[in-house]
């Protein structure tokens, strides 16, 4: 890349956050499951939403390829630069903005880490229900990327029931806004298109996600079977009764 891009991208966002040496870009060259690879020719660190629109622009007039980017911790590929170009890295907008509890309602930007929303909410007795097995480190905006769920995804759903509304920046740069505050808004669910685009529409800037009160008790049952065939007539036992419980696995010898 001409180092006159990376001094343009200096200008948007700082010397400091922008990365483009061989050390520091071998750690964007995949994501967590590392058989798609490819290294960028630069990594920026953005912090509001003009710079991300900003370093839009200017991919855009130097036909520079781009893509958004949070923790890497998913395995489709979809954070991986097969084709180079410049990643635009959300991590450090990672503000929970504002919880209206009587709403049951979180905005949020894209950065914050998915177990983090809920630790901040606990003490109201809140939580927040999609919780990949990544939720310690992945954050919300590459969870919408990616749709992503966990193990009460059986019961609470995946992450697109628990998103009301997003603003996000279109390829073109601007600022488009899906959804909203209520439960049910008029018009196409673009919300819901979306969510598990895996950043081919756009780069969602703010989220607005659903927060449920916690159960009032949890209790884990273990049950051993002999034969895998027994187990999974259980599990469809226990739905076919009307129990759908809060997270449901089954683990035979080689998953343990």
């Amino acid at each position: 890349m001409d180092f006159s891009i990376i001094q343009d991208l200096q200008k948007i966002v700082s010397k400091q956050n922008v990365l483009f040496t061989e050390e520091e870009l071998m750690v964007y060259e995949s994501d967590a499951l590392t058989i798609h690879k490819g290294k960028p020719d630069a990594v920026v660190l953005t912090e509001s939403i003009q710079q991300i629109i900003d370093v839009i622009k200017l991919c855009d007039i130097a036909n520079i390829p781009y893509l958004a980017r949070g923790a890497g911790t998913s395995l489709s590929g979809g954070s991986c630069p097969i084709q180079g170009g410049i990643i635009i890295l959300l991590t450090k907008m990672n503000q929970i903005l504002n919880v209206d509890y009587d709403m049951k309602q979180a905005l949020v930007e894209p950065g914050v880490v998915n177990i983090h929303l809920s630790e901040e909410i606990a003490n109201r007795n809140f939580y927040y229900a999609p919780d990949p097995s990544s939720q310690q480190a992945c954050t919300l905006g590459g969870n919408i990327s990616h749709n992503s769920g966990g193990p009460h995804c059986l019961k609470y759903g995946v992450t697109a029931n628990h998103v009301l509304g997003l603003e996000i920046i279109s390829t073109t740069g601007k600022i488009l806004k899906f959804g909203g505050k209520n439960l049910d808004v008029p018009g196409y669910d673009l919300t819901g298109c979306f969510v598990g685009s895996e950043g081919t529409l756009g780069i969602a800037t703010k989220i607005i996600l659903r927060i449920l009160p916690k159960p009032e008790k949890n209790k884990a049952i273990l049950a051993i079977f002999d034969k895998m065939q027994d187990a999974s007539i259980t599990v469809s036992k226990i739905i076919s009764e009307g129990i759908v419980p809060s997270a449901l696995e089954i683990m035979d010898k080689w998953v343990v």
